[in-house]
């Protein structure tokens, strides 16, 4: 166990708020180690400190207990959470329907980022969440990288959908004169298209 976490745990187990020099005595420790522990526990929102009803003469000492929560800081299994989500979707009587109108929800909350064309605000969109987007013709944009391979190489079918529903969403709520037609997945082994229209495009 790390030198922060045996801090934590003291804290954890303790009935009353810790100064200073009592945890660095219950560590055995230098209170400069124990202080040092204690802000960065501070500024990661797992300690808190509290004030010191103190009544004699001289500055009250600082005083220190553990926040009462889950620690932010600890593992997490997001990618568990997204295989568990994406195979209840994948069960969805049609789960490349269900998936698209999910993605064009999420996406009509997306801030609309600064640009001086509509395409480039997809652009900087697609940017922003790593799919590495390149303008290659006025009506195409290439995608290099994509930030759910691994779900999408096991379950494109609702992983890609969700995508462009996405991107439909986020275009739809900015009012954009711009659309996106549809998105080829792995046209190519790095490469992704996709296809853009524009008002009054009959295609």
């Amino acid at each position: 166990m790390s030198r922060r976490a045996d801090v934590l745990e003291i804290l954890r187990a303790a009935t009353e708020p810790m100064t200073i020099i009592e945890l660095a005595d219950a560590l055995e420790v230098h209170p400069n180690t124990a202080r040092f522990h204690l802000e960065a526990l501070v500024d990661t929102g797992q300690v808190q400190r509290v004030d010191s009803d103190h009544r004699g003469p001289g500055r009250p000492p600082q005083l220190f207990r553990a926040v009462r929560r889950m620690d932010p800081g600890g593992p997490t299994r997001y990618r568990v959470l997204a295989d568990i989500l994406t195979q209840a979707l994948a069960t969805e009587p049609d789960p490349g329907a269900r998936a698209l109108d999910i993605g064009r929800a999420w996406g009509r909350g997306v801030p609309q980022p600064n640009s001086d064309s509509p395409a480039g605000a997809l652009v900087g969109l697609l940017d922003e969440f790593g799919f590495a987007p390149e303008r290659s013709v006025s009506d195409q944009v290439r995608l290099r990288h994509c930030p759910f391979l691994e779900l999408a190489e096991t379950r494109a079918a609702v992983v890609c959908p969700i995508h462009l529903g996405l991107m439909q969403g986020a275009l739809e709520s900015w009012q954009s004169p711009i659309g996106v037609d549809r998105l080829d997945a792995f046209v190519e082994p790095d490469l992704c298209l996709v296809h853009l229209t524009t008002e009054g495009d009959t295609r």
